[in-house]
């Protein structure tokens, strides 16, 4: 290819780091606040976060990047630019999925934690932050990870609004090579290499999050003490 086109190339791969960001962000945000909302005592503040998360699971993200581009500027007088409408549609599809996971790591803790909270007299934040989520936040890495490459493969959608994404960028320089093998042969290795260097990234920071609440040690002679003992300290 020549160097006009690799720009163009290079070009879309940041916009996908863009929209990966953007998006991973907000679902990120949207997964511990719905997920908690998912363990609430209060049944109404449940029922409102299963509501969200069995819509937006059930839907296309697709069709959620069409309706927030399509259907929301008509109905509201607004108009979002691409890179917000995507990042909007992807963050609230992908944190209602990510919210199933802070859910399950919640519920997952040992209830002897909990009770152990309890006998501390910690409020229900108290337990939240200083117990609960210490040791279900580093449990949430891995399926984490798996979520941010299909988010990262999600970005690709984007394209349908003429977004300059890297799938669009390569469309785009399919069609002045007259050239389908190679130039997808690249995208798909673009997106190859962004994927590896976030699960390395997303490994090294689950190794960190577990030494520090001493499911994996720190150092072979020394393990961490009980997370009750560290939050009373």
């Amino acid at each position: 290819m020549t160097s006009g086109l690799w720009e163009l190339v290079l070009k879309g791969v940041w916009v996908t780091i863009q929209l990966l960001v953007c998006s991973a962000l907000l679902a990120a945000a949207v997964s511990f606040v719905v997920g908690v909302a998912r363990t609430h005592r209060l049944w109404i503040v449940r029922f409102l976060a299963g509501f969200y998360t069995e819509v937006f699971r059930g839907t296309s993200a697709l069709v959620m990047i069409f309706w927030v581009f399509f259907v929301l500027p008509p109905a509201f007088g607004w108009q979002l630019v691409p890179l917000w409408a995507g990042t909007l549609a992807l963050g609230l599809t992908y944190g209602a999925y990510g919210s199933e996971i802070v859910r399950g790591a919640l519920t997952a803790v040992d209830p002897a934690q909990q009770e152990g909270g309890i006998a501390l007299s910690f409020t229900p934040w108290q337990r939240m932050r200083l117990i609960l989520l210490p040791q279900a936040v580093p449990e949430m890495i891995p399926p984490f990870s798996n979520l941010l490459i299909e988010l990262l493969k999600g970005t690709a959608l984007v394209s349908v609004m003429g977004m300059g994404d890297l799938a669009f960028s390569g469309n785009l320089v399919r069609l002045a090579l007259q050239e389908s093998a190679e130039i997808y042969t690249y995208v798909l290795l673009l997106y190859f290499v962004i994927a590896f260097l976030l699960t390395r990234v997303m490994r090294s920071l689950e190794k960190k999050l577990k030494a520090g609440v001493g499911t994996a040690p720190a150092d072979k002679t020394r393990a961490a003490e009980p997370v009750v003992v560290e939050a009373v300290r």
